[in-house]
């Protein structure tokens, strides 16, 4: 029999962890969970454990993302897409709801099940992380509605409002297990269609001040072994159009790059963290269960998604020259264009500034 390799054989302990954790975090809930039980369950040492993961939390925010992933993976195609905004919403939600624990469930696998982050988002950094994968979330749910990039701000804050219907009945449910009737909430999530545009929007008030991205002319090699963690796959970051490094509480800030950038052309959002088994660990998770709902109510051909690349190491503003550590509060962004980088931009509004490099140039 063939000897595992080193990687091999972590990656066997890994799987091995999840599953002993998730049955864990089951049994116990998050609060009572113990790693030296963690870790008997998987027939390891506790060391074995720390050595995959940074501690109980990571732990749990991991056997989440790896449900979600599994979900993901999973998620079978509609027959037919949505005949209209109000249905396009209504389906969201009933494939967002199917989470929902009855009254007949445990407290602890409801938890679970509800991919509930109400044991973790224990300090500042994750609650920014909240605000604004809430924002992005809802720009992603927006394209998909729309079915169009150039979707109006309207339609970004009638889906933020679904979402905040969906999360506050998960909230209750947490709490109240069989409380709310999903076929109601799913109805009133598809009634927010019809809701009236507000007043004109003027955009975020900083742009107006963004320094112009700067001229560049250097060779671009991406790393290897990227992949896109809304629409699945492997992803190619050399592409010619917008690529923008955001850290865990900056992700908001996609929705300017996206909304400047060029008809048609490529814009990839990567994302950093300077802490990756915490917030950037909850980013993954958010959106991974998102285009997983996404996946199952929209056809993939017509979703006008940007590319989203999970880095927890790094790997991209390492090779992009980065001058400090890549953290939650980063902003760069470039533009590529025939393997090269030639523009760049860093600091609040940089992927706005990038996206828009050129234009007149080339108009």
């Amino acid at each position: 029999m063939a000897r595992l390799t080193r990687a091999q054989q972590q990656q066997r302990t890994r799987a091995a962890v999840l599953v002993a954790a998730r049955a864990e975090f089951a049994a116990h809930g998050y609060a009572a969970a113990k790693v030296d039980r963690i870790a008997e369950r998987a027939e390891l040492t506790r060391g074995a454990v720390y050595s995959n993961f940074a501690g109980k939390r990571a732990l749990y925010l991991a056997v989440l993302c790896d449900a979600a992933e599994r979900e993901l993976a999973s998620a079978a195609p509609p027959a037919a897409p949505p005949g209209s905004r109000e249905q396009a919403l209504n389906a969201f939600a009933r494939v967002w709801l199917e989470r929902l624990p009855l009254a007949g469930d445990s407290p602890h696998h409801g938890h679970l099940q509800l991919r509930s982050l109400t044991p973790v988002i224990e300090d500042d950094a994750a609650r920014t992380a909240l605000a604004q994968l809430v924002r992005f979330e809802a720009l992603l749910l927006a394209l998909a509605v729309e079915g169009d990039r150039t979707v109006p701000p309207h339609a970004v804050r009638v889906a933020e409002l679904a979402l905040t219907l969906l999360y506050g009945a998960a909230s209750l449910a947490e709490q109240a297990p069989g409380a709310g009737d999903p076929f109601e909430l799913a109805r009133a999530a598809g009634h927010l269609a019809a809701l009236p545009a507000g007043g004109a929007d003027l955009g975020p008030a900083h742009l107006p001040y963004v320094a112009p991205a700067r001229p560049a002319a250097e060779p671009w090699t991406a790393p290897r072994g990227l992949r896109d963690g809304i629409g699945g796959g492997p992803l190619d970051a050399g592409a010619d159009g917008v690529l923008v490094v955001l850290g865990a509480g900056r992700l908001a800030a996609a929705e300017e790059a996206l909304r400047a950038a060029r008809p048609g052309e490529a814009v990839t959002v990567v994302v950093v963290s300077g802490d990756p088994a915490g917030t950037g660990a909850l980013v993954r998770l958010r959106v991974t269960d998102l285009a997983g709902c996404l996946r199952r109510v929209f056809p993939a051909a017509g979703l006008p998604l940007p590319r989203l690349v999970h880095d927890p190491d790094g790997a991209v503003p390492a090779a992009l020259g980065l001058r400090s550590p890549a953290g939650d509060g980063t902003e760069f962004a470039v533009r590529l264009r025939d393997g090269l980088i030639t523009a760049r931009a860093e600091g609040r509004g940089a992927g706005h500034a990038a996206a828009v490099h050129g234009v007149r140039d080339r108009s």
